[in-house]
Order: structure tokens, then C-alpha cells, then sequence
């Protein structure tokens, strides 16, 4: 669940993004908290790529990452989420039982891996759930719990109770950003506990991100790099970020 701070800010990010600009006096009125938290709230969404700051205020950045539909985050830098894609499947067995989030790179992932045999799926998205529910061999899984309608994922204390039950051989992430440093980050702070619970139910953790997912530090933590097994990845353009993540230990493949 958010908490207050979390809160706060999802719902500024939201209120930028419809309105376009906000201003720190509007914002403080809003929410009942003194201009100096607000100010404190923009800072850290601006570092996070979120907003930009302006004198008095915030504006929102040009189509974010964050503001686009299923569709359009598919369709972002996709050869290079097919090519990444390709890559991974390699590291897929016959037999696997494979734990999987929301993110759209995952698509890509399970097309690659049509074809292997006996593949159990656990996931918390309808579509990728849809998807994979369409493979001959694939046995499917859908996580219960409370629904993210936009981005058609569950999330939430009875999807995570329902991990408790399982195990899977491995964890396949795709997440908004990567860096040695920050570990592992999304957009919306709902699904970082699930994503936890899930690395914590696996023996082997992949993170799938395009090159522009690396070097990037985004709303909220959800883990620090140290827990992922393995990184596959496009052709990155930044070659000190990706010594920094195998510096702490992670394998990383660029497709």
C-alpha cells in the first residue's frame, strides 16, 4: 500500500500531466501540507525524470514513459525489446516455472519462448496471462487481487498471499529502470511489494530492459541490484553503467 508521501506525489505526477503545469501555493492548499514539503515532493519527482520544475511550480515533460497507453509502451523501442527478447529465451529450459510482472517487455519474452514444452506461468497481467494461456505446453496462473484498470495488472496484500503458495525456477522482471547504484525501479509504487514477494519466491531472478531502461532511477525502489541473478539488455549506449551493475556481481547480456 502507499504511504502518504507516495501518495501525494502519484497524485501530483497525475494532476501535472492533465493540467500541465501546477503551481507549489495551489499544491499546498490541495493537500494540507506546507509549501516546503511541496517543494521537497517536485524536487524528488523532477530527479526521477517525472516533472520539470519551473519558478513557482512544475510542467510536465513531453509524453512520458508513465503517460503512455499498453500500446504505445509495446511499441517503444521495439526490435530492440525483440532482439532482448530472443536473447533471454536462450536462458529458458522445457519445465521451467517461470514468475513474470506487468511490464509490456514481457510480451516480447513470452513470443520468444513459444515453442518450449511443459512451461509454467505465473503472472500478474491479463495480457501476458492472455497471452501465454494461448501457447500449446503452457500451464497459466493469473495473481488475484486489486486491479490497476489502465495497465490491466493485479497487485496487493491478496496477490502476494498468493505467492506464498508457489515457487518458481525463475523470475522474469521488466521494470522502468536499472543502475548499479539504485537497484531495480518502476513508475507505480503499487507493484513494488508484489515484485519483491516474487524475487523472493524464485531461484533465479532476469531483469528484461531495453537500453533506455538503463542508467535510469525512476518513482519508486524496489530492490537493490544485488538480488538480481541476471540482466538482458539491447546494445547500451552507456558502457560505465553496465560495468557498474556486473561490478556487483550480476551477469549481463546485450542483445
Amino acid at each position: 500500500m502507499l504511504n502518504q508521501a507516495e501518495q501525494c506525489r502519484e497524485n501530483i505526477i497525475s494532476l501535472i500531466n492533465r493540467e500541465g503545469k501546477v503551481r507549489v501555493t495551489a499544491l499546498s492548499k490541495l493537500y494540507g501540507v506546507s509549501e516546503v514539503t511541496i517543494r521537497s515532493d517536485l524536487e524528488y519527482l523532477e530527479s526521477t525524470g517525472s516533472i520539470t520544475r519551473v519558478h513557482g511550480g512544475a510542467v510536465a515533460k513531453d509524453k512520458l514513459y508513465i503517460d503512455m497507453d499498453v500500446a504505445e509502451r509495446f511499441n517503444t523501442n521495439s526490435s530492440a525489446k525483440r532482439a532482448l527478447a530472443a536473447k533471454l529465451s536462450e536462458l529458458i529450459n522445457d519445465d521451467d516455472t517461470i514468475i513474470l510482472n506487468s511490464g509490456t517487455t514481457l510480451m516480447y519474452v513470452l513470443r520468444a519462448l513459444k515453442g518450449k514444452n511443459n512451461i509454467t506461468i505465473l503472472t500478474n497481467s491479463i495480457s501476458n496471462a492472455t497471452e501465454a494461456s494461448s501457447y500449446y505446453g503452457f500451464n497459466v496462473t493469473l495473481l488475484g487481487g486489486l486491479m490497476e484498470t489502465k495497465y490491466g495488472f493485479t497487485y496487493g496484500p491478496d496477490a502476494i498471499s498468493q505467492l506464498e503458495k508457489y515457487h518458481a525456477s525463475k523470475c522474469i522482471l521488466s521494470v522502468d529502470g536499472v543502475t548499479g547504484a539504485d537497484g531495480l525501479s518502476i513508475y507505480y509504487s503499487s507493484e513494488s511489494d508484489l515484485i519483491r514477494k516474487m524475487i523472493s519466491c524464485s531461484d533465479c531472478v532476469i531483469v528484461a530492459a531495453d537500453s533506455s531502461k538503463i542508467g535510469r532511477n525512476t518513482f519508486s525502489r524496489v530492490c537493490p541490484i544485488s538480488d538480481v541473478d541476471i540482466v538482458v539488455t539491447s546494445k547500451s549506449d552507456d558502457p560505465k553503467e553496465i560495468e557498474s551493475i556486473r561490478d556487483a556481481g550480476v551477469k549481463v547480456y546485450e542483445a
